[in-house]
């Protein structure tokens, strides 16, 4: 009796987390490309924070600056919610759009260890935020971060430009 107790309750968290886990699935697979462009961060853009912007406008930014035209963590925070929703948007791609070439799934896993990076950096800063430690050199990540998400930007466009052209006005939009 007391057996087959300990096996109902050992196999029963599996049960439940392997239907959880179903449901999340199916539910992934349901999204729309409108529905992940909607979850984007509205009325944050890190367009101006991109080294390449910043050179191009010969500009040049103290990291207190950068800090300001980011809107602090505010700016941060968004770029980890964005860029969780653009490895949802990747994920999107290899699913629904038919590749042309190999290098679309090198652009692809690109995609996803920016995305990846990002979040890890970013979370970085957060935490460092929540201990009240928010230096230079925590700026200066954050600016790091703000890099990383422009470029992972551009080639996500660069992406649907070849793959998806009726998908990039939304996305850019959004951006």
């Amino acid at each position: 009796m007391s057996l087959s107790v300990i096996q109902v309750a050992a196999i029963a968290p599996l049960a439940i987390y392997l239907a959880r886990w179903r449901v999340g699935l199916r539910r992934r697979n349901a999204q729309t490309w409108d529905s992940l462009v909607a979850r984007l961060q509205p009325d944050w853009s890190g367009r101006e924070l991109s080294v390449d912007f910043l050179s191009r406008e010969e500009l040049e930014a103290a990291p207190e600056e950068i800090w300001e035209r980011m809107h602090g963590i505010r700016g941060v925070r968004a770029m980890y919610l964005n860029a969780g929703v653009m490895l949802e948007m990747v994920d999107y791609a290899a699913r629904n759009i038919e590749m042309s070439n190999s290098d679309d799934q090198v652009m692809l896993e690109t995609l996803r260890c920016d995305a990846m990076q990002i979040r890890s950096e970013a979370l970085k800063v957060l935490a460092r935020d929540a201990f009240n430690r928010v230096t230079e050199n925590v700026r200066f990540n954050a600016f790091h971060v703000a890099s990383m998400y422009t470029i992972m930007a551009a080639r996500m466009a660069q992406l649907l430009t070849v793959n998806a052209p009726g998908m990039l006005p939304g996305f850019v939009a959004a951006m």
